[in-house]
C-alpha cells in the first residue's frame, strides 16, 4: 500500500475516501437510473403525454444549478479549507431530500419535482467535493488506480442499493402491493444507506488543506463574474486542461446519455421486460466495477490520455453494436454484448478521468478544478439526454438513430483528446502557485 499513497496517509483513510464512493452510487443507481425514473413518469406524472419530459427537465435544472455553482463552491473549499464540511453538507442534503421523495405521490408531483432537484444538486456537488480529496491521498505514479478502487467499489455500493430494494420489491409485490406502496419505501433504503455507508468517510478521511489568506472581499453580485474571469484565465493559463475539459463534454455526454436513457432503449428499441432491463442494469452495473479496476493499474502503466483513447474507442465499438442489435436474431445476444462492454467502458472512463484532473490541477486548488471538472459533466449531463430526447422525438421514435448521434460525442471526444499532453499538463500545475502573487487572483 506504501507506495500508492502519500507518506502521511494510512489505509484505513484510502478505505474512508473510498466508502464515499460505495455510499453515494446507491442514489444514482436506484433514484436516477432503475426505479425512481421509472414510478416518476408512470405514476407521480400519471403517464402524461409531457411525463419524460419532466423528468429529463428536473434533472437538468440540478445539473444547470451546479454547472452554476461548481467552482464558487471549490473556490470557497479551497480558500476555507472547508472540503469536508462541505461534503458532509452535501451528503445530508442528498439523504434529506431523497428521504422525502417517500412522499412522491400523483398529488404530490411539484413536491417531488423539488425534491429529485435538490437530492441530484447535493449529490453531484458532493461527487466534485470527494473527487478532489484524491490528489492529496494518493501518490501522482498511482492516481489512476486509486481513483479506479474508489470508483469500483462504488459500482459495488450501487448494486447493494439496488439489491437490496429489489429484494424489498420482490417481497412487497408478493403481498399484492403496488408500486405506489412499495417504490417510496425504497427511496427510505437508499437514503439509510447513503448516511450509514458514508460514516467511515467522515470518521477517516482527514482534511489536509490549509485556509489561505482571504480573496478580495466584494459584494456577493461580483462572485459569478470573478469565477468567470478566474475559468477564462485557467483555460488560457492550461491548455491542456482547457483541451481535456472541452473533451470531456463531449464523451461525457455521450456517458451521460447511455447512464440515462440505456433502459430506455433495451425496452423500445429491444423490447425488453422492465424485470430485463433491471436484471441488464444489476450486470452492467457489475462489469463497470470490474473495468474501474483493472483500468485504473492500466492508465498508471501506459499513462492516463492513452488509457482515456483506448476506453472511447471501447465507446465507439459498445454504439455499433447497440445500434446493430436490434431486428437480428442474434440481436439479444449482440445488445447483451454491448451492454457488458459499455459497463466496461463506464467504469473506466469515470475513473480516468477523475485520476487526470488530479495530474492537471495545481496543488493548492484542487477543489477548485474538480469543480470545473464537475461544471464540464454537468453540462454533458444537460446536452448528451436533451440531445437524444429531441433526436427520438423529430425522427418520430427513432432510437437507433439517436444513438447513432451519442456515438458522434465519442468520436469528437477522441479528437479532442489527441491534443492533450499530460507531462506538459503537470508541469503548468506545479508552476500555478505563482497565480497566488498575482493581484486579484489570490
Amino acid at each position: 500500500m506504501k507506495p500508492v499513497l502519500r507518506a502521511d496517509v494510512r489505509p484505513r483513510e484510502l478505505w474512508g475516501w473510498a466508502m464515499f464512493d460505495f455510499a453515494n452510487s446507491g442514489f444514482t443507481t436506484v433514484v436516477i437510473t432503475a426505479l425512481f425514473n421509472a414510478y416518476f413518469v408512470a405514476v407521480v406524472a400519471g403517464n402524461a403525454a409531457w411525463a419524460t419530459f419532466a423528468w429529463t427537465a428536473a434533472l437538468a435544472v440540478s445539473y444547470a444549478l451546479i454547472v452554476l455553482t461548481a467552482p464558487l463552491i471549490g473556490a470557497w473549499a479551497d480558500r476555507r479549507a472547508a472540503k469536508k464540511k462541505l461534503l458532509a453538507i452535501t451528503t445530508a442534503g442528498c439523504v434529506l431530500f431523497t428521504g422525502l421523495l417517500y412522499f412522491a405521490q400523483t398529488e404530490t408531483l411539484w413536491f417531488a419535482v423539488v425534491c429529485v432537484i435538490a437530492a441530484n444538486f447535493f449529490y453531484g456537488s458532493g461527487e466534485n467535493l470527494i473527487a478532489a480529496f484524491l490528489p492529496e491521498i494518493a501518490q501522482s505514479r498511482a492516481l489512476g488506480r486509486v481513483s479506479g478502487w474508489g470508483w469500483s467499489l462504488g459500482y459495488l455500493g450501487g448494486l447493494t442499493t439496488l439489491g437490496l430494494c429489489l429484494l424489498y420489491v420482490t417481497w412487497a409485490e408478493a403481498q399484492g402491493q403496488t408500486a405506489a406502496q412499495y417504490v417510496p419505501v425504497t427511496m427510505l433504503i437508499t437514503a439509510a444507506i447513503f448516511a450509514l455507508a458514508s460514516l467511515p468517510t467522515f470518521l477517516l478521511l482527514r482534511e489536509r488543506a490549509a485556509p489561505r489568506a482571504a480573496e478580495g472581499a466584494g459584494p456577493a453580485r461580483a462572485r459569478p463574474r470573478l469565477t468567470l474571469n478566474r475559468l477564462h484565465l485557467h483555460l488560457r493559463l492550461f491548455p491542456d486542461l482547457r483541451r481535456f475539459l472541452l473533451c470531456s463534454v463531449f464523451y461525457q455526454a455521450g456517458i451521460q446519455t447511455v447512464i440515462t436513457l440505456a433502459a430506455v432503449y433495451a425496452t423500445q428499441a429491444m423490447g425488453f421486460t422492465t424485470w430485463q432491463a433491471l436484471l441488464l442494469i444489476f450486470v452492467v452495473n457489475l462489469t463497470a466495477a470490474i473495468g474501474a479496476f483493472l483500468f485504473g493499474h492500466v492508465q498508471d502503466r501506459i499513462g492516463h490520455v492513452r488509457t482515456i483513447a483506448l476506453i472511447l474507442l471501447g465507446w465507439i465499438v459498445t454504439i455499433l453494436l447497440a445500434w446493430a442489435a436490434p431486428g437480428l436474431p442474434e440481436g439479444p445476444a449482440l445488445f447483451w454484448a454491448a451492454a457488458n462492454l459499455a459497463g466496461f467502458c463506464l467504469g473506466a472512463a469515470q475513473s480516468a478521468g477523475r485520476a487526470l484532473v488530479g495530474v492537471l490541477a495545481p496543488p493548492a486548488r484542487l477543489a477548485e478544478f474538480y469543480g470545473f471538472w464537475g461544471l464540464s459533466v454537468k453540462l454533458a449531463a444537460i446536452a448528451g439526454p436533451l440531445t437524444y430526447g429531441l433526436t427520438t422525438w423529430f425522427s418520430g421514435g427513432d432510437h437507433r438513430r439517436a444513438l447513432l448521434l451519442t456515438g458522434a460525442y465519442f468520436i469528437i471526444g477522441l479528437i479532442l483528446l489527441a491534443g492533450v499532453r499530460a507531462g506538459r499538463g503537470r508541469r503548468a500545475a506545479l508552476r500555478a502557485e505563482r497565480l497566488d502573487r498575482i493581484p486579484g487572483l489570490r
